[in-house]
């Protein structure tokens, strides 16, 4: 029965289907002649490396940094600058950079910043600025302008603002070359006034005597051994200091050395000792906390007297304030832990 429908079909798929061959080429259907020839587009390769990561920008500005600083390190190499002895080091000028917070590299980066990439970034800072302190103090001014220009991408605009705040007032001088600083430790408080001590005036000249008169007696034929060493010694006025403490001296109103040795020992460390005349009003507090206070007053006093000194003072923590305050007295206890005695009955 389906051999008397395939004849017919099979006819009628003769006559219609074309072949090509060397004289008759083959033609398209009209429905494929305005298909356009397909063509393999090839992907555009990245410009940077980073660019498959859910980051790219941090980690182009990360590898712009490391990259920087290979460069800087290795320019400073060839200069033979490092490494340094830890004196050396020591000693270059110190900087106090201004990053920008985690919040304002965020917005660089469009992107929220976690803390250890942020983290990251600033130690990449830090080595790179310590590379541009050398470079700047050897005196290689193009190396270290290139260093400043990376560090100013990432420096806070209102950097100058924001070192300001923390910078200390300058001391002022009245008419007789007084300098007026306070102190403060714990619940004390100190108002310190300093006077370099007068050097004492040149001796006046002597009046003229008559001529000496010739002695003939046998004592002055004896020659005494001390008589040349003791008119040769010469009187030396060596100046002295005065330190007084709410009108009283020092020994009174600090009876324990300690104390003493906190209020002296700047002028130790800065080599002024009997340089100065110290007058001081403390108030508050005790013995230790108003020690502290005229300690603190008398090292500002000194850093503004001899500016070359500054340096000692502040690495010697003397011109620091000390944080520490006397913990407050708690309900239930005798002082701020301390406990009651316990009694059983």
């Amino acid at each position: 029965m389906l051999g008397v429908f395939r004849q017919p079909v099979r006819a009628a798929l003769k006559h219609t289907r074309t072949y090509a061959t060397a004289s008759t080429p083959f033609v398209p259907p009209s429905s494929l002649q305005n298909v356009r020839e397909f063509r393999r587009v090839q992907k555009v390769k990245p410009e940077s490396p980073t660019f498959y990561t859910g980051r790219a920008d941090y980690y182009d500005h990360v590898m712009d940094l490391e990259t920087a600083v290979r460069s800087s390190h290795r320019a400073l190499r060839t200069l033979q600058l490092i490494p340094l002895p830890a004196h050396a080091l020591a000693s270059l000028p110190h900087t106090i950079p201004v990053w920008r917070t985690r919040e304002d590299m965020s917005g660089l980066f469009a992107r929220k910043l976690s803390t250890s990439r942020y983290r990251r970034l600033l130690s990449l800072l830090a080595e790179l600025e310590s590379y541009h302190r050398i470079a700047d103090t050897a005196g290689h001014v193009d190396l270290a302008q290139s260093m400043a220009d990376v560090m100013q991408l990432f420096e806070r605009a209102d950097k100058d603002a924001v070192l300001a705040r923390g910078r200390r007032k300058p001391v002022k001088f009245d008419r007789y070359g007084r300098s007026y600083t306070v102190g403060r430790r714990k619940e004390s408080s100190a108002r310190v006034w300093m006077i370099p001590v007068q050097q004492p005036e040149a001796a006046a000249e002597s009046a003229p005597t008559a001529a000496p008169v010739e002695d003939y007696s046998l004592e002055s034929k004896i020659e005494d051994p001390l008589k040349h060493t003791e008119s040769t010694r010469k009187s030396i006025d060596l100046p002295t200091t005065t330190i007084l403490v709410n009108n009283r001296p020092l020994n009174e109103i600090f009876p324990a050395p300690s104390d003493r040795e906190r209020i002296l020992r700047p002028f130790k460390l800065a080599g002024v000792v009997g340089a100065y005349n110290v007058f001081a009003l403390v108030r508050g507090g005790g013995t230790t906390g108003q020690s502290g206070a005229v300690a603190l007053g008398i090292a500002k006093g000194i850093a503004a007297h001899v500016p070359e000194v500054e340096t000692v003072l502040r690495r010697s923590k003397v011109l620091r304030r000390d944080p520490r305050m006397v913990e407050r007295k708690k309900t239930g206890r005798a002082k701020a832990r301390k406990g009651y005695t316990w009694v059983k009955r």
